[in-house]
């Protein structure tokens, strides 16, 4: 049985999901609630495997209510619903952190797919609109358009490797190294490896499929001081990137 919560500030869309739910003997809602403030109190005790969340909250913004419940909840399944379709939404909630990503205008079948899908891969994101999405951003602006060093230093973000790492690997000084990056983040409208990351999924210039590539090997990487690292928060974004596997993450995907 799926023990499903439900945060959702439109009362009769909180009883039409109940109605739903209703004809399915396999889950059941174990608690409710139509405020962000209201959330993690009770999610707290109803101990729910999944909770839907809507977007726009009458006191808050649910992606970032998203965020805190699963900074709070490694393993709580937990699905978005939203009456707002379009991309930045989407990719929004898959930098989330979210189990699935759905239309309040989608099937009744598409809203309990995604419901069990969260209750089995809480880690893993499902959308049926991804693969648009992500076609749409393969139209990348020529402003945009990396030159062949920018598409190297991306690479090398990839890797994890620190400024002083990749001024070996380019055969560059530090000083020309954080240069390169810092043309890459302007381009890319980022502040940190994670945004540029993101930065460059959004736009098509990475594949959603994509693993980490096998770092290549790199002169005395023992000896380099790595103050400009990944930090924790970056890596389990680049992990979110590459996905448990391409089976699971694209699991759900129409």
């Amino acid at each position: 049985m799926i023990r499903l919560a439900v945060i959702d500030g439109q009362t009769l869309f909180r009883y039409g999901l109940r109605a739903l739910v209703a004809r399915h003997p396999d889950i059941e809602i174990v608690g409710e609630c139509q405020a962000a403030a209201e959330a993690p109190a009770m999610v707290a005790a109803a101990g729910p495997d999944v909770v839907t969340v809507d977007v726009a909250l009458p006191d808050g913004d649910g992606l970032r209510l998203a965020r805190e419940l699963r900074d709070r909840h490694d393993g709580l399944g937990i699905v978005v619903l939203t009456s707002r379709q379009d991309d930045d939404v989407l990719f929004r909630a898959l930098e989330t952190g979210v189990s699935a990503f759905v239309a309040k205008t989608a099937p009744a079948e598409e809203t309990m797919a995604a419901i069990r899908h969260a209750a089995v891969a809480a880690a893993s994101f499902t959308a049926s609109g991804l693969a648009l999405a992500l076609a749409r951003r393969h139209a990348v602006p020529d402003k945009l358009m990396l030159s062949p060093r920018e598409t190297e230093v991306l690479e090398l973000l990839q890797l994890g490797l620190s400024i002083p790492a990749m001024a070996i690997e380019m055969y560059v000084s530090v000083s020309t190294a954080k240069t390169y990056v810092a043309r890459l983040y302007s381009k890319l409208g980022a502040a940190s490896r994670a945004q540029a990351l993101m930065a460059a999924l959004h736009l098509g210039l990475i594949d959603y499929q994509q693993s980490l590539p096998s770092a290549r090997p790199v002169t005395r990487p023992a000896q380099i001081d790595d103050r400009r690292g990944p930090n924790e928060s970056d890596r389990q974004t680049v992990n979110r990137i590459a996905g448990p596997s391409p089976s699971r993450a694209l699991a759900g995907i129409g």
